[in-house]
């Protein structure tokens, strides 16, 4: 089991970079599939980022493919968000989650953060 926090919302102006991070404060991360979804509101929750437990194989949803990277620190038992060319179609919660197994469906998700907060406006 663990328990999951993000950190690293902002404010920012379009084009500029942020960096989520998920940090396990109880558990290993390090046994898990971890994946960051997003939700904005009147949207449908969406697939963001993915990245198995070694940190070899990482998934990336369309609208952020080539902008964002996943990544992991294992020892530091932590999952960071990399997002590059923000927009303001980027703004939303972003929520990481983790699963013993690979999976990109929310549903399969047994663990969840409380999510922080990115918005991208002028």
């Amino acid at each position: 089991q663990v328990q999951l926090v993000e950190s690293g919302g902002g404010v920012v102006l379009p084009g500029t970079p942020l960096r989520l991070s998920c940090e396990s404060t109880e558990g290993t991360v390090s046994r898990y599939f971890v994946c960051w979804f997003r939700h904005a509101p009147g949207k449908e929750r969406e697939f963001v980022a993915g990245i198995d437990w070694t940190g070899t194989n990482t998934y990336y949803g369309d609208s952020v493919e080539g902008r964002f990277t996943i990544s992991r620190d294992n020892a530091g038992n932590t999952v960071s968000l990399q997002m590059n060319n923000l927009g303001t179609e980027d703004t939303a919660g972003y929520y990481c989650a983790a699963n013993q197994g690979a999976t990109t469906q929310p549903a399969s998700f047994s663990f969840w953060g409380q999510g922080t907060q990115v918005t991208v406006h002028q």
